[in-house]
């Protein structure tokens, strides 16, 4: 059996923190094992899911599934067009919370001078995780809780 991910999110599965995270479609996508690519998820994709954003998962395994939510062109690399995209993400797409382009340039230069360790204008998976490293509230920030005693 297979479910709609951005559909059993709005009936309540995952109440209002899935549904209002910007990065549901790529959540759902990252976990899917569905050969058409649709985010599909099957109960084990669901169980996979459960099992990187619970309390107990290493904050390497959270920083790997992190990198793939984050990675939307699935290259392997967060470049430009990905940091862009993820800031988007983050921001919002609105025009009043838009970056202007300098702005967005300026953010995307900052974050590949503090990231990009081997200066080839990506970020690669030991390169996210070593930055990773360095904030010890990752692992606690990345998780979800079923709201069950």
């Amino acid at each position: 059996m297979l479910w709609n991910c951005s559909l059993r999110s709005q009936s309540g599965l995952w109440g209002s923190r899935l549904s209002a995270n910007p990065f549901q479609d790529r959540i759902c996508r990252v976990f899917s094992t569905a050969e058409d690519g649709d985010g599909s998820m099957s109960f084990e994709d669901f169980l996979d899911l459960l099992s990187v954003f619970s309390d107990s998962a290493t904050a390497e395994i959270k920083s790997h599934y992190a990198f793939r939510i984050f990675d939307f062109d699935d290259d392997g690399i967060l470049d430009r067009k990905d940091l862009e995209k993820l800031v988007n993400c983050l921001t919002g797409e609105g025009d009043e919370t838009r970056l202007s382009e300098s702005e967005m340039d300026q953010l995307i230069q900052n974050i590949l001078e503090e990231s990009d360790i081997d200066k080839d204008g990506t970020i690669n998976l030991s390169e996210f995780q070593h930055v990773i490293s360095r904030s010890p509230d990752f692992a606690s920030e990345v998780e979800c809780s079923m709201g069950i005693p």
